[in-house]
């Protein structure tokens, strides 16, 4: 995930994060000696059930773009008779020279397919398509120019390599849809002007490597971003390079660098719209 150069220790390293819930005590039984109530946090359940409905549209419309040297991950955005289009990250894909990749659909096919000739400027978007008779889902495209902070979002791929513990990393390329996996979490940053390629979208959620080119989804199931760069970029601060060549304050990139990164799906209707 324009990852060139991540070590394996820096895949296999997962950070997980805790939830923190406020204690009520109340004084007086405390001083008594008596065990004072604890207030445990409650699940949202129109949360958990947006988050079931989001999950299994994002089973049906996300698939693994399987490429040489990389893998990585798309979503299934058009259909035109047995023409089938999927979004992904240029880096991607841009490694193979023969053009020629295969997609990994929900059913366990492998079908054959290549990449469109779309000109996205400098953003880190591809297309590339396959043929099937099959009918397969295709995900509603949002509109991220809606989000806002805290809003939740989920992100799904196929993640290339699983670390079951602290001295095993598995190459999971050859699992098909076993590494297949789905996160939650909420946007925490938007900026207004983009970095290079296109990325503006900050967020919580945990994005692997092979997550790249996999879609971002808002709480209704539509796609509103793509995956494309993992938290604490080996690369440092220079991965947060604005579009005008400008960096962010030190304080600002500690914190950028904290979030998954995604491009938001305005950018690839903008780019459809002035190649028509």
């Amino acid at each position: 995930m324009l990852l060139g150069g991540f070590s394996i220790l820096a895949i296999a390293v997962t950070l997980w994060f805790g939830s923190f819930v406020r204690i009520t005590v109340n004084t007086s039984t405390a001083s008594s000696g008596k065990r004072p109530p604890q207030v445990s946090k409650q699940p949202d359940l129109t949360e958990l059930k947006n988050q079931r409905l989001v999950e299994e549209i994002a089973k049906q419309v996300t698939v693994r773009v399987l490429s040489e040297p990389e893998a990585g991950s798309g979503v299934i955005i058009e259909r035109q008779g047995e023409t089938y289009s999927v979004l992904t990250c240029d880096h991607v894909v841009a490694g193979n020279k023969s053009n020629r990749y295969n997609i990994l659909t929900i059913d366990g096919v492998t079908h054959p397919a290549t990449r469109k000739s779309i000109k996205f400027g400098d953003v880190d978007l591809a297309v590339v398509q396959f043929q099937s008779k099959k009918a397969y889902k295709i995900a509603d495209l949002g509109n991220s120019n809606l989000l806002s902070t805290g809003k939740v979002v989920y992100a799904s791929g196929f993640p290339n390599y699983n670390s079951p513990n602290d001295t095993v990393l598995e190459d999971t390329r050859n699992w098909g849809n076993k590494a297949y996996r789905f996160t939650n979490g909420e946007i925490s940053m938007i900026l207004e002007g983009s970095l290079k390629q296109g990325y503006r979208l900050g967020y919580t959620n945990e994005v692997e490597l092979g997550m790249s080119g996999g879609p971002v989804f808002n709480q209704t199931g539509q796609v509103v971003g793509i995956n494309g760069r993992l938290k604490y970029p080996i690369q440092g601060i220079d991965v947060f390079t604005f579009a005008d060549g400008t960096r962010p304050s030190v304080e600002m990139f500690q914190k950028m660098e904290s979030l998954s990164w995604a491009i938001p799906i305005a950018a690839f209707r903008q780019a459809i719209a002035g190649s028509e």
